[in-house]
């Protein structure tokens, strides 16, 4: 079977699952309210579907492995912190909690600060650090979990309840203006980063012979890890973290479409992450009641998948 009818074989089952959980339960007297809470659901999970997945094949391609996420840089872990910091200093009623325009924007802004210091910092020398990056960020990570797990216990009970809100991805209550913004910065995004899938091919050799295919791989590198930063900002902040979803669908994309060109990866590991994301969905508000997030039912799976690679790449 080609790249493309695998591609359309996706595509297909993607819209039979997103068309199952905008009409199902639709009748003549609660269609106009659902389609208003079930269609910006369903652009949601696209968008944050696409960030997740683009971001996470980039992130394997520059580092050269396919067991890691954008996660180990502390970017989730930072979100939490930044969210915790704010309602224990200004508390839950404060404008820059009840804004969500204003949390987002902020949120954005400070992950990208952090990300563009950290780089900055670590790619200095005008040498690949890429491996240090990522040690930092584990380290950054583990410190920014020890603080808001600090933090949230000195906070009030009923303080608490509104952090735990965002510690697990929901696509409930979605805020259509953040929702615009969004998809703004994912278009800019998929605008600039056009001009790298092929360059991304030749990355995903190696450094060495990325170098000798005459590739600038320290420039490309800094360039694709704002962007992953950018992606992972946007994903974060609008829904929460969902930290094995990246490595569940790149790797599946991987897997069925048995290609090394991006620009199919891409779009196979979108139409994989929107599948999950609608199938999890689904699973959470027909089967769960709601009771268990979307972010529990992907950090499950993604938890087993991810043990099976360590296991396979040991067997290797």
């Amino acid at each position: 079977m080609s790249i493309k009818n695998k591609i359309n074989i996706l595509g297909f089952i993607s819209l039979i699952l997103i068309g199952l959980f905008v009409f199902i339960g639709l009748n003549s007297n609660n269609w106009a309210y659902l389609l208003s809470r079930r269609i910006p659901k369903v652009i949601a999970i696209i968008i944050t579907g696409g960030a997740i997945a683009f971001s996470s094949l980039i992130f394997q391609t520059i580092t050269n492995n396919r067991i890691l996420t954008p996660s180990v840089l502390g970017l989730d872990s930072l979100y939490i912190l930044i969210q915790t910091f704010i309602i224990f200093i200004f508390g839950s009623n404060n404008l820059i909690v009840i804004n969500q325009n204003l949390n987002f924007i902020i949120s954005i802004g400070l992950m990208i600060v952090f990300s563009w210091l950290l780089y900055k910092f670590l790619f200095q020398k005008k040498k690949n650090n890429i491996m240090n990056l990522l040690l930092v960020g584990l380290i950054l990570g583990t410190l920014f979990q020890s603080v808001s797990a600090f933090m949230q216990m000195m906070i009030d009970p009923n303080e608490f309840l509104h952090i735990q809100d965002k510690m697990f991805a929901s696509f409930n209550n979605i805020n259509t203006n953040i929702l615009l913004l969004s998809i703004a910065i994912l278009m800019a995004i998929g605008l600039y980063s056009y001009r790298y899938l092929k360059i991304l091919d030749v990355l995903s050799l190696g450094r060495e012979h990325s170098i000798n295919l005459g590739v600038n791989h320290d420039k490309t590198t800094k360039s694709m890890l704002l962007i992953i930063s950018i992606l992972v900002s946007v994903s974060t902040a609008l829904v929460g973290p969902i930290t094995f979803l990246g490595l569940l669908v790149v790797n599946l994309s991987r897997e069925f479409l048995k290609t090394y060109k991006h620009k199919y990866l891409i779009i196979g590991s979108i139409l994989i992450s929107v599948l999950a994301l609608v199938g999890g969905q689904l699973l959470t508000e027909r089967v769960f009641n709601f009771s268990t997030p979307i972010s529990v039912i992907i950090n499950f799976v993604g938890g087993f998948y991810f043990i099976y690679l360590l296991l396979k790449e040991n067997a290797q």
